[in-house]
């Protein structure tokens, strides 16, 4: 009979080092071993200088805390979270506890025997390394450490000013080459590259490069039929290999390929092919350094001619948001950069698309982004959100001039969803002639909105109160802005509605801080970080600005900020929502970017543990803002 408690700990074990490296039989020992122990929040579970327990921990389910000094200090010097390993030192040590350990929360911990682990630390030498490199670290816990402040990271990181010696720079190389020998098969070589998703391979011969194969190699000599894919590799590879200096510049590097006419240059350690590989340069690595500029970018977008090019262009503009992302460039730089090359882009179609109207606009108008990019937050390809507002005029010309501006709308929107801003869904558009709308209009339908305010009208306001002019004349939208925070205030009915709007979604965390899934649909089981993580975020920070009255702020983390500056007794939490908010749009735009989607629903298995205590911190704040704002609307029976 199979004793499932001890299967179901060994399953949660092995998912953590160094229960990892352990084999499953004699995990299975341990697991049958393990006591299972149920704390409450502020719970001592061994203090400094106490006499050591027969057994270290990891953390279930809940948080720990490391305490200098004896219970009641309050210097933390660590948190554990679950799949954290603590007191283990001392047991190996042989010393008395240096720290006190404490409940952060309600915590469910395993106690792992030290008598049944110990031998196995001692004959098995990567746990042997592993708790070196923990002991060495002074850390108990290197996973942590080891990836601390690599993620989320908002720190000082600088961009590297654009300078007209640009090309007179060394080139970036890829250390991370791929090799073959001349006796690899083509169909392994075509194997790897499609394996690492690269476009050649270098044949190499005593780490020296004798030649390279391209996919081009691929289609010239071996599609066409000349060779089989049986054949080895020296039979198509090209040779001799291009090979340079690592100190090679961008402009070398750029005229030799086009001199020699080809795509990959090798580095090697004196650069000759005597020598030693060290890297790879390919012309797409030169256009992405050259063409990801964003003032490139912006000269590209003002200058381009026709819907083809800002495709083209928008694409550019995403690879230098991937590059932003990897390098880990803060993202208030990030945003700005990303949200005035898409309102450029926006800008430029609107330009085009009037050019193309047979006649002048008959009265002033703007071109209002919504959502995101009303909130310039907008960074990886999601849907279009926009509306028109026109200047007024006479009840007798009203139609015909909304049918000027409704055709201009549609021109707008089908060409922006050509270069990547998907048509909505929802129909949020400008060519929705519920959307384009005189500026009395619009100020009669946000009264509406305001005063007879069911769940529809809740929705609405969420989505149209965040708008951002884009193009046209900012008299008219200056002026919507004005009469929204006329009609908002003292609107105490509206606001608590908006309110309660604010915390329909709680918080993302389950019990013992479990993340909260979709239970069904197509999504079942995957966490949506839009949902859980940043509407309740938005939905906050637009509920506050409207209650303090602030005017033209509309993104989310500098609303924060404002706020942080108007009510100093409350300086901390806004800031730690502004930070929190940039933390999980940057963490969903980095998984975006990954899978090439929109980043919302997210496989928790493809979290690492770095990333899922970095995001249950900001869950936090979620928390701790939805509090404030239940008690300053009074809407305590809603949660």
């Amino acid at each position: 009979m199979k004793n499932t408690i001890a299967e179901r700990i060994a399953d949660f074990l092995k998912r953590f080092p160094p229960f990892d490296l352990v084999k499953k039989s004699d995990l299975l020992e341990i697991a049958k071993q393990v006591t299972i122990t149920y704390l409450e929040k502020g719970k001592v579970i061994y203090e400094k200088d106490s006499p050591l327990h027969d057994q270290f921990y990891i953390i279930h389910k809940g948080a720990v805390v490391l305490i200098k000094g004896n219970y009641g200090s309050s210097e933390v010097i660590d948190k554990f979270d679950e799949g954290d390993v603590f007191g283990l030192r001392p047991l190996f040590a042989l010393e008395n506890y240096a720290i006190t350990s404490v409940t952060d929360e309600e915590s469910i911990l395993y106690g792992i025997p030290i008598e049944l682990f110990k031998p196995l630390a001692a004959k098995n030498k990567n746990i042997g390394n592993y708790l070196i490199e923990s002991f060495a670290s002074n850390t108990e816990n290197p996973y942590t450490k080891k990836h601390h402040l690599e993620f989320f990271s908002e720190g000082a990181t600088s961009i590297e000013s654009n300078s007209n010696l640009f090309e007179l720079q060394p080139i970036k190389y890829t250390k991370k080459i791929v090799t073959a020998t001349p006796s690899t098969k083509i169909k392994t070589i075509a194997k790897i590259m499609d394996e690492h998703n690269i476009g050649s391979v270098i044949i190499e011969e005593d780490n020296l490069p004798i030649g390279m194969i391209t996919d081009k190699d691929l289609r010239k000599k071996v599609v066409t039929g000349l060779h089989t894919i049986n054949e080895s590799a020296a039979n198509i590879m090209s040779s001799p290999v291009l090979c340079y200096p690592k100190n090679i510049t961008i402009a070398q590097a750029q005229i030799s390929m086009m001199k020699h006419q080809i795509g990959y240059l090798c580095i090697t350690e004196d650069g000759t092919p005597n020598s030693k590989i060290i890297g790879l340069v390919s012309d797409h690595d030169i256009v992405l350094l050259q063409g990801n500029s964003p003032s490139v970018l912006m000269k590209a977008i003002q200058r381009s001619n026709n819907t083809k090019d800002l495709k083209r262009i928008r694409e550019n503009i995403t690879l230098l948001l991937k590059g932003y992302i990897m390098q880990n460039i803060p993202l208030t730089h990030t945003s700005k950069i990303i949200f005035e090359l898409n309102d450029a882009t926006i800008k430029r179609i609107i330009e085009r698309c009037l050019e193309k109207m047979k006649e002048e606009p008959p009265v002033k108008f703007a071109w209002m982004s919504l959502g995101s990019q009303g909130r310039k937050e907008q960074l990886l390809q999601t849907d279009q959100d926009n509306a028109l507002i026109f200047e007024n005029v006479s009840p007798d010309r009203l139609e015909a001039t909304r049918a000027y501006f409704l055709k201009l709308a549609k021109r707008v929107n089908k060409r922006l969803n050509t270069v990547g801003f998907e048509f909505c869904n929802a129909d949020m558009m400008a060519k929705n002639p519920r959307w384009c709308l005189s500026l009395d209009e619009w100020k009669a339908q946000f009264t509406e909105w305001t005063t007879n305010t069911g769940n529809d009208e809740i929705l609405l306001s969420s989505i149209f109160f965040d708008f951002d002019i884009s193009y046209g004349d900012a008299s008219l939208t200056n002026a919507l802005a004005e009469h929204t925070l006329k009609i908002t205030k003292n609107n105490s009915l509206f606001m608590s509605k908006l309110g309660a709007n604010a915390l329909r979604s709680a918080s993302p965390l389950g019990f013992f801080r479990q993340f909260l899934v979709e239970s069904d649909g197509e999504y079942k089981d995957f966490f949506d970080i839009k949902k859980r993580g940043l509407m309740p975020l938005i939905d906050a920070g637009r509920l506050l600005t409207l209650n303090f009255q602030i005017k033209t702020i509309t993104n989310t983390g500098e609303r924060f900020e404002k706020l942080a500056e108007l009510v100093p007794e409350n300086k901390e939490l806004f800031l730690a929502c502004s930070y929190s908010f940039k933390a999980i749009l940057k963490f969903r735009t980095k998984h975006g970017l990954i899978n090439n989607d929109d980043g919302r629903f997210i496989k928790l298995e493809t979290l690492t543990k770095e990333e899922k205590m970095k995001l249950k911190r900001c869950f936090k704040t979620i928390a701790n803002v939805q509090e404030y704002i239940k008690m300053r609307f009074n809407l305590g029976h809603l949660i």
